[in-house]
């Protein structure tokens, strides 16, 4: 109500689900904890307006609007009509970036009256803006997926993250980093399982379990004999008796 905006239709279910979202995680280091990755949706209240108050407390002092550039490039191409910080825009503050930046939640037309289209945008350090997605629900997307990766906004930039950054990014994003790659070679991070090599059956080689030695026909009448010449002394002794 304050400035005559309508938040968009995803974005106020998050909110109405949440006020707002923070989840930080860490590696551990020689049995240190060091926090790495963070994802941040300020909550409703923190939700502030950028561009329309001075970056300093001294009289006359400049604004965003009056750093603006605006020969920098507008609408060249396929890229999209940047922001402005001026009353052409309303402008606020998504994610403070750990001070690496700020994504926004921008309307970019808001004369005469505010157009309930919105986009979200990564300003950088050097007030230079990066289109990300239209949406709040495909921004969100992309902040789960980089994990919260420091710097993981400028890989959407002209000159991308960091070398250090890009380090944390080869550990744990390695897609992400080398999508160049990836466009290179299609089959790179393709499962090439065989299935029918894996499962194939192997053929057991029977066991032959071995036969007990055949006692000849002849040790077995001897053997038969002695038994009953046996049994017949112990029959004639029985009888003296």
């Amino acid at each position: 109500q304050k400035n005559s905006c309508v938040l968009p239709e995803d974005l106020k279910n998050f909110y109405l689900m949440t006020d707002g979202f923070q989840m930080t995680w860490s590696v551990k280091t020689d049995d240190t904890p060091m926090p790495l990755g963070s994802m941040v949706i300020n909550s409703v209240s923190k939700l502030c307006r950028l561009g329309g108050s001075s970056m300093y407390t001294l009289p006359s002092a400049p604004t965003l609007a009056d750093l603006e550039d605006d020969t920098d490039e507008e609408g060249n191409g396929d890229k999209p009509e940047k922001p402005h910080f001026d009353s052409r825009s309303l402008i606020f503050e998504l994610d403070p970036c750990n001070g690496n930046g700020k994504v926004c939640l921008v309307y970019k037309h808001a004369e005469p009256v505010v157009s309930p289209e919105t986009e979200i945008w990564f300003l950088d350090r050097a007030l230079y803006w990066h289109f990300l997605t239209k949406t709040f629900t495909a921004y969100y997307r992309l902040l789960i997926t980089h994990l919260g990766l420091p710097q993981w906004q400028y890989a959407f930039t002209s000159y991308g993250v960091s070398p250090q950054a890009k380090q944390w990014f080869n550990m744990y994003k390695p897609i992400t980093i080398n999508t160049a790659l990836l466009s290179e070679e299609a089959d790179s991070f393709v499962n090439k399982l065989d299935p029918n090599k894996v499962f194939k059956s192997k053929n057991k080689t029977p066991v032959l379990k071995k036969k007990q030695p055949s006692q000849p026909p002849g040790s077995q009448k001897s053997h038969t004999g002695m038994t009953s010449a046996k049994t017949s002394s112990l029959a004639g002794n029985s009888s003296r008796k």
